[in-house]
């Protein structure tokens, strides 16, 4: 019984303490949250940015996490926003130096803006940035790849930044006035 009361008192104060979904919107303010309903329009609106294309390798890899987290049911038909997002800086830092002065690892650090536009409209601009590292080794093979690792997962990084951004831009955008 004691662990049932405990049970109740955790998700009563997890939902009196501001807890709210991001990418879905409270239909009514009183009762509980959902009340079995679910609106989804911070996810359909969304899927109605497109993606201009980025350049370089790093680039592409970023703007296919951007479509797969953005648009999964595929590219919009007649998209109401556009995303541009370009890389600012790639900057690598040698760190961990041995005695020869050689370094036994790297960090790169990117940093990204993007812009989010309704028609000529520019409604958020913002940057984001990624730090990943990679260990120099003996095999020149197990360095490039880790290198492009490495570069796989800052795309990850600033693709989820980005949409995350997107959806609290869009939660804040809709959530006005869908309140009863």
């Amino acid at each position: 019984m004691r662990k049932l009361f405990l049970v109740f008192a955790v998700l009563f104060l997890v939902q009196s303490c501001g807890f709210e979904p991001l990418y879905v919107q409270r239909e009514k303010t009183s009762g509980w949250y959902f009340g079995g309903k679910f609106n989804t329009s911070i996810s359909e609106e969304m899927a109605k940015i497109k993606i201009s294309p980025i350049a370089d390798r790093f680039g592409q890899q970023m703007r296919n996490q951007l479509l797969d987290l953005l648009t999964p049911r595929g590219v919009p038909q007649k998209p109401q926003y556009r995303l541009d997002v370009r890389v600012v800086n790639r900057q690598v830092i040698q760190q961990a130096m041995r005695q020869d002065i050689t370094a036994t690892s790297e960090r790169v650090d990117y940093k990204v803006q993007y812009e989010l536009w309704e028609g000529t409209e520019l409604k958020l601009q913002s940057d984001s940035f990624a730090f990943v590292s990679y260990d120099i080794m003996a095999n020149p093979y197990s360095t490039t790849m880790a290198q492009k690792k490495t570069e796989s997962d800052a795309a990850k990084i600033i693709a989820n930044d980005i949409v995350l951004r997107l959806g609290a831009y869009f939660h804040q955008k809709l959530g006005k006035g869908t309140e009863q």
